[in-house]
């Protein structure tokens, strides 16, 4: 009997895990959860800044990269490259049975690029070409200087994740760097059935962020309502511009002829922050066709556990905008929210990175003195 992992599946909903680790591909772990019915894998630089600096796995890698005159930066890759790739190889299997549209691990460009153009599309063919899988996807953020990044890297014939998609304007000129990329890719003489992109539109930390601006306002029971709510709210809503974009003609339709495949919405941030909710909170309600969920390995355990496997992402629409239109009435204005969100994830992830590299530099003087 199928587990719910791979009911979701069955209704059009792809999981993937939110995490890998030296640990998760030697133990095995990871090759279980590939056979329970996760089809991908996702990273980025604060993952591997707690896999890294929270035990022992990496250091005898780490001594060998140091012994070898690495520079911080090398060992940096020298550590998170192979976990890639072994992840990779690991999906591939699901990456062929499924003709390309899934079974893909994703690795980040430097967040400190977010706001470079030329140096993050650099950054992402050296990375491509080193990692050297069709399998990869390469994540780029969605800053505005990432959109055109986004163009020249799909066109390129370079898998991407767009990453940190807060607000659904964003979303939308996401999507459209995709289609740009897609046309560039068509007149370049590529194949349109080979690229690969999804879209991780952030959901739990927007919840976070409403719900502490409802907290700094005098109590009434109508806005006590509007907790907890803006999340899934703003997530369903994606999915319907999704499927504005995708599924209603447009400039979608001539290239999906040609062999061009949608670029999924990919729910991130989907563990629940405030323990009073439900722990499925950011699962069961954003259940829907072509879409993605990358779950943490507690998350995928809990909706194992007990989440529902029912097309949801639809449901409740007017709900949803109703839920905006109120908390516009109460002063909270939600471009102004992801705005600072979208900034505040790509600093999150810079910190981290600096942190790792931080640590890094610690460890080699902690071992050779210097």
């Amino acid at each position: 009997m199928p587990n719910t992992i791979q009911k979701l599946y069955e209704l059009g909903q792809s999981v993937w895990c939110d995490n890998i680790s030296r640990a998760m591909v030697d133990s095995g772990t990871l090759m279980r959860m590939i056979d329970g019915g996760i089809v991908g894998v996702t990273s980025n630089p604060t993952i591997f800044m707690k896999a890294i600096t929270g035990g022992t796995d990496y250091d005898a890698l780490f001594g060998r990269l140091i012994s070898g005159g690495a520079a911080d930066m090398e060992v940096y890759e020298g550590l998170v490259l192979p976990d890639i790739r072994d992840g990779a190889d690991a999906l591939r299997p699901v990456y062929d049975r499924t003709g390309g549209a899934d079974g893909f691990i994703s690795l980040e460009v430097n967040p400190k690029l977010a706001y470079r153009k030329d140096e993050t599309v650099a950054e992402a063919r050296r990375l491509w070409a080193t990692v050297d899988r069709p399998n990869l996807m390469i994540k780029v953020p969605a800053t505005e200087q990432g959109l055109p990044a986004v163009e020249v890297l799909i066109g390129e014939g370079i898998n991407v994740n767009v990453t940190l998609i807060f607000s659904i304007a964003m979303y939308r000129k996401v999507m459209q760097a995709y289609l740009n990329g897609l046309k560039k890719r068509e007149v370049g003489g590529g194949d349109l059935s080979r690229a690969a992109s999804v879209a991780s539109f952030f959901v739990s930390r927007l919840d976070t962020a409403v719900d502490r601006l409802l907290d700094e306002k005098t109590a009434t029971p109508e806005l006590s309502d509007l907790k907890g709510k803006a999340a899934v709210a703003n997530t369903k809503l994606a999915y319907a511009a999704f499927k504005e974009v995708f599924q209603g003609g447009g400039e979608f339709a001539s290239l999906k002829g040609k062999g061009a495949r949608v670029q999924r919405p990919l729910w991130a941030s989907t563990s629940t922050k405030n323990p009073a909710y439900p722990d499925t909170l950011y699962v069961d309600p954003l259940i829907g066709p072509e879409t993605v969920n990358t779950m943490p390995p507690a998350t995928i355990e809990v909706t194992l556990d007990h989440g529902v496997a029912a097309l949801t992402i639809e449901a409740g629409l007017d709900e949803a905008r109703s839920t905006f239109d109120r908390l516009r009435d109460a002063g909270i204005y939600i471009d102004a929210v992801t705005d600072k969100l979208l900034t505040d994830g790509v600093d999150l992830f810079a910190r981290s990175f600096d942190d790792l590299l931080a640590d890094i530099a610690h460890k080699r003087e902690r071992l050779t003195g210097v």
